[in-house]
């Protein structure tokens, strides 16, 4: 698989942007791709890919990060999602998110925090009790037998 190029999902929103205005105003598709060419500085191959990638994001508009334009050899398998216009296959590329932690009865998220992984800790300080602490601990515990 050879990169041709790739267009970010800022590039597309403003694109996509951009060509519903010029279609609001009447204009016909060559002047639509005329339009971007002349808004975003692209032409010949690079215009053809975007006015492409542009269609494969309209489709994949969740989460999306990048779409991605390559060419793929002979007997290379064609990537999930993948799109074929022409000779090229237009690969879109998504935001990975986290689903969201499970808030316990007290208001807190599920792992990390305050406390995570220190056992049963009372401390304040994440490097062990303060001497004052250390000295307020033995004064409470049983007496040492000798």
């Amino acid at each position: 698989m050879k990169s041709v190029t790739e267009f970010a999902n800022v590039t597309l929103n403003k694109g996509l942007s951009t060509k519903a205005a010029l279609a609001a105003e009447g204009k016909s598709a060559e002047e639509i791709q005329q339009g971007l060419g002349e808004t975003f500085k692209y032409e010949g191959d690079k215009l053809k890919y975007f006015i492409n990638a542009l269609d494969v994001a309209v489709q994949n508009q969740d989460n999306l990060k990048r779409v991605f334009v390559v060419s793929l050899s002979e007997g290379e398998n064609v990537p999930v999602k993948a799109v074929q216009i022409e000779e090229m296959h237009y690969v879109p590329e998504f935001l990975i998110t986290s689903a969201p932690t499970k808030v316990d009865a007290k208001g807190r998220g599920g792992k990390g925090g305050r406390g995570a992984g220190r056992g049963d800790k009372k401390s304040g300080s994440p490097w062990g009790m303060t001497p004052e602490e250390k000295a307020a601990k033995n004064s409470k515990g049983s007496p040492k037998t000798p």
